[in-house]
């Protein structure tokens, strides 16, 4: 028997939904969550998952924030490119610029978080004029802007030599492999590969539903665009002010990343490290999450817009806290 969601990873009812033509045509599914008129927050997810992903951190956020979520192309109801050749750092550049002048009016400006490809689209896009304009603040959630077959950390460092290491890591990546029904091998794999060791059965279901609804060939085509990463250009364009979150068990965009990002930003607000935490951050910590997102609003955005420049979010009426244990530290840098 299938374990039950964790009750705050229920995706819940965007008051209003879009559709968003992209630079080369394509599609892209927007939802939007929240207060109209409200301060606006853009989420952007991560490879393999969906906007559903972001549900904790929508309902930590959304009684004072207006919060727009979109789907990446070939990802949840947006869709699927026709070819290997509109999967790139690029495109998904243009489908932020896309989004943000669709749901950011002239003249406003939103906080931007991104997890993992989504942190990846805001470094692809650093520097662009058209998405500088409507950017507030930044977040970048467990991800990195490169290197990533050389940090990977899901087989063991007794795999040796590196060479080796490396090569099984990007045939790991890389796999066609139909992930077909959700498993309780499945749901181990994932939880080992993309989570921290005390995850929530809860949480690690809803991690499971979100992957495997990503078809095998976006899942195939985005992984190549992955293994030859490289958006460090942008991320030293990203003028933004930016912080950046990180999970100290993360195996697959390790703390190493983010202490890089931070050295790079050309204004950093701190970097906070989650113990214990996987890759899927949002999904495992999303009152933390939150706390950061806000932050960064209130810091840079809203520090003048009444009701969402008040008290750091935290549990949500009828969705639980959003964190299944209360015994939990995280560790901020603050970045002079």
């Amino acid at each position: 028997m299938s374990p039950q969601l964790s009750p705050d990873c229920v995706p819940p009812t965007p008051v209003e939904e879009l559709a968003v033509r992209s630079a080369d045509g394509l599609r892209l599914h927007v939802e939007i969550h929240g207060q109209p008129g409200a301060p606006t927050i853009v989420l952007a997810h991560g490879w393999t998952c969906s906007i559903a992903f972001w549900a904790p951190v929508i309902r930590q956020l959304s009684d004072r924030y207006r919060l727009v979520a979109y789907d990446q192309r070939g990802h949840g109801h947006s869709e699927i490119p026709p070819s290997a050749a509109r999967y790139s750092t690029r495109a998904l550049a243009d489908d932020l610029a896309a989004v943000l002048a669709r749901t950011v009016p002239a003249g406003e400006r939103a906080v931007l978080a991104g997890h993992s490809m989504g942190g990846m689209t805001i470094m692809a896009a650093g520097g662009r004029p058209e998405v500088a304009e409507r950017t507030a603040a930044a977040v970048l959630v467990s991800t990195g802007p490169g290197r990533l077959l050389d940090e990977l950390a899901v087989l063991p460092e007794s795999f040796r030599p590196a060479g080796l290491r490396r090569f099984l890591h990007g045939r790991l990546l890389h796999s066609r492999m139909p992930l077909g029904p959700v498993s309780a091998v499945s749901r181990a794999a994932l939880k080992f590969a993309t989570m921290g060791p005390d995850s929530a059965a809860g949480r690690v279901e809803a991690t499971a539903r979100i992957v495997h609804a990503c078809p095998t060939t976006v899942r195939a085509r985005w992984a190549g665009v992955l293994g030859r990463l490289d958006v460090f250009a942008g991320l030293g364009r990203l003028a933004a002010p930016t912080s950046v979150i990180a999970g100290t068990a993360d195996r697959l965009t390790p703390p190493v990343h983010a202490h890089r990002m931070v050295a790079e930003l050309r204004d950093p607000q701190g970097l906070l490290l989650l113990p214990g935490v996987g890759h899927m951050s949002p999904l495992e910590r999303p009152v933390e999450v939150a706390a950061e997102i806000h932050r960064m609003a209130v810091a840079h955005l809203t520090a003048d817009s009444g009701p969402a420049a008040d008290s750091a979010p935290g549990s949500v009426s009828g969705s639980g806290s959003g964190s299944d244990s209360d015994d939990f530290d995280s560790e901020r840098s603050v970045v002079a």
